[in-house]
């Protein structure tokens, strides 16, 4: 059921590093963002799949892994991601900037990835400047999102929403992330 599959869709930040995925579970990934809906079918986003350890070691240093838990560096070594999938923008093929397709086809990895038993997390906190001299990427490539991919190791429980109001994801003393939503009814505005 695609309900369950998207509960098991967290954003996963501590991985069985030394769990390998092969560059064909990766391209069978991009399979599903590249038949994914594009805003006016132009299917301007181009990737770099990434699962050497060695490289995977070079870019570590450039995401920025969890906004809301401020003592939290990010995953420590032995739980960083086995694997990444870079997300490039061609400016030739479309000069504006559309958000819609990073999104669109980021989830369908990532939806694709649970089915096989993986997680990830989608990182927009990037230095894309640094990340592009690392893996000399043209300029001519936006870079939107970086998607981290690996075996997860940690839980990740949906919340409701506290008295407080606060939708920050945080950790409890056992290391669960936990992580609020608002409900239903406060999202639904009106039915008819």
């Amino acid at each position: 059921m695609l309900k369950d599959i998207i509960l098991k869709n967290r954003s996963y930040r501590r991985f069985q590093e030394s769990y390998k995925i092969d560059i064909a579970v990766l391209r069978e990934l991009v399979e599903l963002a590249r038949l994914s809906g594009s805003a006016g079918n132009l299917q301007p986003l181009k990737y770099i799949l990434i699962a050497d350890p060695k490289i995977n070691e070079t870019i570590f240093p450039f995401m920025a892994w969890a906004k809301y838990l401020k003592d939290w560096p990010g995953p420590a070594e032995g739980e960083r991601p086995s694997a990444y999938i870079i997300l490039l923008w061609d400016d030739s093929i479309c000069p504006s900037k559309l958000p819609y397709d990073a999104g669109i086809c980021a989830q369908s990895i990532l939806l694709g990835a649970v089915e096989k038993g993986l997680g990830g997390c989608m990182l927009a906190s990037v230095n894309r400047e640094g990340l592009k001299k690392a893996l000399d990427i043209s300029d001519e490539y936006e870079m939107p999102l970086v998607i981290a991919l690996g075996k997860p190791t940690e839980t990740v429980m949906i919340d409701d929403i506290g008295t407080d109001g606060s939708i920050e994801y945080w950790r409890d003393d056992k290391q669960v992330h936990h992580v609020p939503k608002r409900s239903l009814s406060e999202m639904i505005i009106k039915e008819y």
